[in-house]
């Protein structure tokens, strides 16, 4: 039995995210030292691009990744800007390494998310389910242009996470950001090819999820995300 990831898409996976990673991290340590975010707002992608010798492209990807940890927020026709100030850890979150892991992380993703949606179900206001509502349609859109969605995706649980209005289950998902993407990540590298059919699967679970704390059920809710993360476990397992 396969014990450990892949080496080549270990490889494969380090070398995508590296730059845009490091840039990632960059801003963070300005936004910081309060170099970057004055009046919490950031400069352009150009000016990003200038100051940290990288592509448009790889400024673009930081910053959907600190967008989708709740760390920078995107105004229509005004920029990006800080929304909280990001905070360092001298541990970093533990990082998806073996099959196992794999294993334990879906058991951990079940007793927090499930728990969070049922709460949010009960403590969500109407802004909150339009948040979800907007990172659904975002994640739609990047399908349909053949994106990986992942920063979309990752954006629409911390918007349900949020919803729960409890900071305790809005911190623990923050921090666990990283294993999450890994695991979307596997699930597209290791399960079957992203096709209309799969699309339209994951996307009917995110709406049932939405639908159930919307109406403000909570067993609807978390019947919703138990059954979401359950399937989510499968693409990876059995590529379904």
């Amino acid at each position: 039995m396969l014990d450990s990831l892949p080496p080549s898409l270990a490889a494969s996976r380090t070398h995508r995210l590296s730059r845009s990673e490091h840039i990632c991290r960059q801003i963070i340590a300005a936004i910081l030292r309060g170099e970057l975010g004055e009046n919490r707002k950031l400069p352009t992608e150009v000016e990003l691009a200038q100051r940290y010798e990288a592509s448009r492209t790889t400024v673009r990807e930081a910053l959907s990744r600190l967008r989708s940890e709740g760390i920078v927020v995107s105004r229509r026709g005004s920029g990006n800007y800080v929304q909280r100030l990001p905070t360092l850890s001298s541990q970093g979150s533990p990082q998806i390494a073996s099959i196992h892991d794999v294993e334990r992380y879906y058991a951990f993703r079940e007793c927090v998310e499930v728990g969070a949606a049922g709460i949010a179900a009960t403590a969500r206001q109407d802004e909150d389910v339009q948040a979800m509502r907007i990172a659904l349609q975002a994640l739609q859109r990047a399908q349909l242009e053949g994106q990986t969605g992942v920063d979309e995706d990752l954006a629409l649980h911390m918007a349900i996470a949020r919803a729960t209005r409890n900071p305790f289950f809005i911190s623990t998902i923050e921090h666990a950001l990283g294993p999450i993407r890994q695991c979307m990540e596997l699930a597209q590298n290791l399960g079957s090819p992203q096709d209309g059919e799969r699309i339209q699967t994951i996307d009917d679970e995110h709406q049932a999820i939405i639908q159930a704390i919307a109406e403000g059920s909570p067993a609807k809710a978390e019947a919703a995300m138990r059954a979401h993360i359950g399937h989510a476990r499968l693409r990876i397992f059995e590529g379904g």
